[in-house]
């Protein structure tokens, strides 16, 4: 077996060729025709491909192969048809809004705003987080959530240098409106926890709201105080404090003056009352309330007694009325005279 390797390809296109002719003088003339065709092709491989690796066998075999490393490469145009695109470099980042015209870029004051923003919804969602439990977010991110309120009230309502307006920019620019969405959330959030109802116009805690508090910490102070030991003296000593948050608290509730901060802790107040320290709190209330109860279970026994008592019959006596004793005497008197 003759094996040649790819060099010069003229040199290489000769030698070849002589080769070639070696195989076709020990042929018989009637196949010299189709190896003849098949030596064309391969000589054309040869001059005008790249990396052909021809191996010419002897006359047991009697035929050439080209080897698989002599497919050429594909092309370009064979990738994109392939639907392979060309590879891009991993430090290749493309903008798309610095390809846009200046005009529909938003000017350098709606991204100030814009930046500003989000500044404050992180502040804002970071305060919230610890105080998802207990509840605190009224009392602890009223301040963080008045910034939010202030700086989305400046993009929708103010304007900027040179009268320009971020409200169609900022929140009306796109179908996801990402502001405006950001914002709606924590708006809900915020009026579903009735936050209002615990912190004032001029953001701070309104004075029930500051009572509240007080009482509680007075409250948790007593209990921690004396919940070593027996129980029985935390119930005892306790009561007194615990009854007075009991009643503010009540208060409040008629007065619609709850949000989830306090609704939380006097849930949590009165699960460690009732449960944790197995106490109860009688209510000098319900003595009238018993009082009156069984007066009134006991009334309709008094009246069918009294109705007994009184429809007692006695003997009823004859009494003859005047008229009739007259006549009868007088009767008498004509028969005598008779």
């Amino acid at each position: 077996m003759i094996t040649l390797e790819p060099g010069n390809q003229l040199c290489r296109a000769k030698e070849e060729q002589q080769m070639l002719l070696l195989v076709f003088s020990t042929m018989s003339p009637n196949r010299n025709c189709g190896y003849f065709i098949l030596f064309s092709l391969t000589y054309y491989s040869l001059v005008f491909g790249d990396g052909t690796v021809i191996t010419a066998s002897g006359p047991a075999d009697q035929f050439l192969r080209i080897s698989p490393s002599s497919r050429p490469a594909p092309s370009a145009a064979s990738e994109r048809s392939s639907g392979v695109g060309p590879r891009l470099d991993s430090s290749f980042s493309p903008s798309l809004l610095s390809s846009f015209p200046e005009g529909l870029e938003i000017n350098d004051y709606c991204i100030e705003l814009l930046h500003a923003f989000g500044q404050r919804y992180v502040a804002y969602v970071n305060c919230l987080v610890p105080a998802a439990r207990p509840v605190k977010m009224c009392q602890n991110c009223f301040s963080s959530y008045g910034s939010v309120v202030d700086i989305y009230a400046n993009i929708t309502d103010k304007t900027g240098p040179g009268n320009v307006s971020c409200r169609d920019s900022l929140l009306r620019s796109d179908r996801v409106m990402v502001v405006y969405s950001l914002y709606s959330s924590l708006k809900d959030l915020w009026e579903k926890a009735r936050c209002d109802k615990c912190v004032t116009e001029n953001r701070s805690l309104t004075n029930d709201t500051l009572y509240f508090t007080t009482a509680l910490n007075q409250t948790l102070t007593c209990f921690e105080k004396y919940q070593e030991g027996n129980h029985t003296e935390l119930c005892k000593n306790c009561r007194a404090t615990y009854k007075g948050l009991n009643a503010l608290y009540s208060g409040m509730e008629k007065n619609q003056s709850l949000c989830i901060d306090i609704e939380d802790a006097m849930n949590l107040t009165r699960r460690l009352w009732s449960k944790s320290f197995a106490c109860s709190l009688s209510r000098e209330e319900t003595v009238p309330v018993i009082a009156v109860s069984s007066f009134m279970l006991f009334l309709p026994i008094i009246f069918y007694l009294s109705s007994f008592l009184h429809s007692e019959q006695k003997k009823r006596k004859l009494i003859h009325p005047k008229r009739a004793k007259s006549y009868a005497s007088l009767m008498n008197i004509q028969d005598k005279l008779n």
